[in-house]
């Protein structure tokens, strides 16, 4: 079965704008595992990052109308994160470019577990120093996607607010990665946007962590089914290595895992959604969109900084005939 964004009237045009509002900025990554970025270690990027942009990134690879948000300085890493979201097809009329502003920085280091530590440097940069041009989007045609890490931010939070608002009161529809880091979400002020902006999601994309974080006292199931009996129709359980899950009016999809060799995980989350959510406002079915998806995660995770493993239609295909899929485990 087809799942696609429903119109606000019969007849209304499908063509959507997938658009987002929230950090743009550089990230670099240690190639020293366990050093808790307190040693002195080898460092790969600028990479250009920041979790709307790599999903929108994504977005336009899959190929669907993007247009991101958001700040960066007029410096290197503005630019270079810029060109690159210009070479892949995504809209940056509404990135404002900073005088007197940095372009906002991440680090990142990893551990053999697979745990990670980040450092960013958001705060008082362009990053979060910018103003939401509203007239740049019709709102009834607009898919507003967010990354709920963005809603850490104070000055982000109430711009990505004001978007949410005006974009469903309008009849557009809202898309939501939950993305829970702790290191963003320490103000329980954010959490609470967080459940505003999941309350009137038309899709939910959380991982297995962010079900943990939100509802801490619910088995998976419970959780997922409390947020389908709210505004969701769609909700995808990202699980990393292990896979995703997909439920959908009635229906549920279990993709395992792939057999990949995994350098960075990093973006691979906002890399998924973006493939999904691109596919699912194309109309492609729920199950071609999850499958895809899957895939694209899995290819993310084995290219070190957190664009560079983005993937095209082709990759993928190419990616599935020859994968080697897990066995699924919940």
């Amino acid at each position: 079965m087809v799942y696609t964004f429903p119109e606000k009237e019969e007849g209304m045009s499908q063509t959507r704008t997938i658009a987002s509002v929230g950090e743009v900025l550089v990230e670099f990554v240690s190639h020293r595992r366990n050093c808790s970025l307190e040693l002195i270690s080898d460092y790969s990027g600028p990479y250009p990052s920041g979790a709307p942009a790599i999903f929108l990134d994504q977005a336009a690879r899959m190929g669907a109308r993007t247009e991101m948000i958001g700040g960066v300085g007029r410096d290197g890493f503005g630019r270079s994160v810029v060109k690159r979201l210009n070479a892949d097809g995504v809209g940056t009329r509404g990135i404002q470019f900073s005088e007197n502003r940095s372009t906002g920085v991440a680090f990142v280091s990893y551990y053999d577990s697979g745990d990670r530590d980040f450092i960013f440097h958001l705060s008082g940069t362009a990053a979060d120093q910018f103003e939401t041009p509203f007239s740049l989007l019709d709102p009834a045609q607009t898919i507003l996607h967010v990354s709920a890490s963005s809603l850490g931010a104070e000055t982000m939070r109430s711009k990505i607010l004001a978007a949410v608002r005006q974009v469903s009161a309008a009849g557009g529809w809202i898309t939501c990665d939950p993305n829970a880091r702790p290191e963003l979400m320490s103000d329980l002020s954010a959490v609470d946007a967080i459940h505003e902006v999941m309350d009137c999601s038309y899709c939910l994309l959380p991982s297995t962590s962010d079900l943990r974080f939100l509802f801490p006292d619910l088995s998976e199931e419970i959780a997922v089914n409390r947020l389908l009996d709210a505004r969701a129709e769609i909700v995808v359980v990202k699980r990393g290595a292990s896979g995703a899950t997909v439920v959908g009016q009635g229906e549920r999809f279990d993709f395992p895992g792939h057999d990949v060799n995994e350098i960075d995980p990093t973006g691979a989350g906002d890399c998924f959604c973006g493939t999904f959510v691109s596919l699912i406002s194309q109309g492609v079915p729920l199950f071609e969109a999850g499958q895809k998806a899957n895939a694209a995660g899995a290819i993310a995770v084995t290219r070190r900084g957190p664009m560079e493993g983005n993937s095209s239609p082709g990759e993928i295909k190419r990616f599935l005939e020859s994968a080697k899929p897990k066995e699924f485990t919940a």
